[in-house]
C-alpha cells in the first residue's frame, strides 16, 4: 500500500511559516496525541520527550542547588570551628595549659578523636616527657612520616587515610583511627619542624580530595603560637 502524501501547496506552506502548526492546538493535539495503533510506530511522542528532558534538567538542577547549599552550610560550619579552636588555644597563660587544651578542648572543638603535637629531638629519649598531648621523635622523622617514606615533596597539610605505620603515634587510640590530617609547622629560626596531627574514627573526615585553606589558616595561628611558647 502507498503511503499517502501532502501535496505540495500545503507542505510549503509549512515549510514557509511552521508556526502555524505549532500555534494551532488542534493540530498539534492530533500530532503528539496520536496513538501508536492509529498512527504507526514511527510517531515520535515530542511532548513526552520534552517532559522528559525538562524534568531531568530540573532534577539536576535541584541537585546541584542542594550540594551548593550543603557546601556553604560545611564551609561555614568548619570556619566556625576553627575559630572557636583558635580562640581557645590564644587563652592559655602557661604552656602546660595550651597543652592540656590542645589534647581536649581544642580536639573537640575541632571534632577529631586525636590531636597530637610531633617535636623533633637530637635526644628524644631524654627529652620525650611532655605529657601525653606531645610525641618526641628523632629528627628527620616528621618527612619521612609525611611521605610515608617516599621520595616526594613535602606538603604543608596532608590528609590521608591513616598507615598503620604510624600507630605509636596516637597510642591507644590507634587502632580506631580511620583518616588523619598531617599539619607541618615552622616552628621558627633555630628549632626544627614539629608536626600537628588529628586523627578521626571517620574515614572520610580527611580525604586528599578534601580543601585545605581553612587547616592552612588553623597552621599558620598555630605556629604563631608555638613560636610565642618557645621563644
Amino acid at each position: 500500500m502507498s503511503t499517502p502524501e501532502m501535496d505540495e501547496q500545503t507542505r510549503e506552506k509549512i515549510i514557509a511559516n511552521p508556526n502555524l502548526l505549532l500555534e494551532d492546538h488542534d493540530v498539534m493535539r492530533a500530532l503528539v496525541g496520536g496513538n501508536d495503533d492509529n498512527m504507526g510506530g514511527n510517531i515520535v511522542d515530542l511532548r513526552g520527550i520534552a517532559m522528559e528532558r525538562l524534568e531531568a534538567r530540573f532534577d539536576r538542577l535541584e541537585d546541584t542547588h542542594r550540594n551548593v547549599i550543603a557546601a556553604a552550610y560545611d564551609n561555614l560550619a568548619g570556619t566556625n570551628q576553627v575559630h572557636r579552636a583558635i580562640l581557645r588555644m590564644m587563652d592559655a597563660q602557661t604552656f602546660t595549659t595550651f597543652l592540656e587544651d590542645l589534647a581536649g578542648d581544642v580536639a573537640n572543638t575541632l571534632r577529631v578523636d586525636a590531636i597530637r603535637l610531633v617535636l623533633e629531638s637530637a635526644n628524644p629519649e631524654t627529652d620525650g616527657d611532655m605529657g601525653p598531648a606531645v610525641a618526641v621523635v628523632p629528627e628527620g622523622f616528621i618527612d619521612d612520616y609525611i611521605t610515608l617514606g617516599r621520595n616526594m615533596p613535602v606538603r604543608q597539610i596532608t590528609l590521608r587515610k591513616f598507615d598503620v605505620a604510624g600507630a605509636s603515634l596516637y597510642g591507644e587510640r590507634a587502632g580506631y583511627i580511620q583518616s588523619e590530617a598531617c599539619l607541618k609547622l615552622d616552628l621558627g629560626k633555630g628549632n626544627r619542624p614539629g608536626m600537628l596531627i588529628m586523627g578521626s574514627e571517620d574515614p572520610q573526615q580527611f580525604t586528599a580530595q578534601q580543601g585545605t585553606d581553612l587547616l592552612t589558616f588553623f597552621t599558620g595561628v598555630f605556629e604563631r603560637v608555638m613560636q610565642r611558647w618557645l621563644g
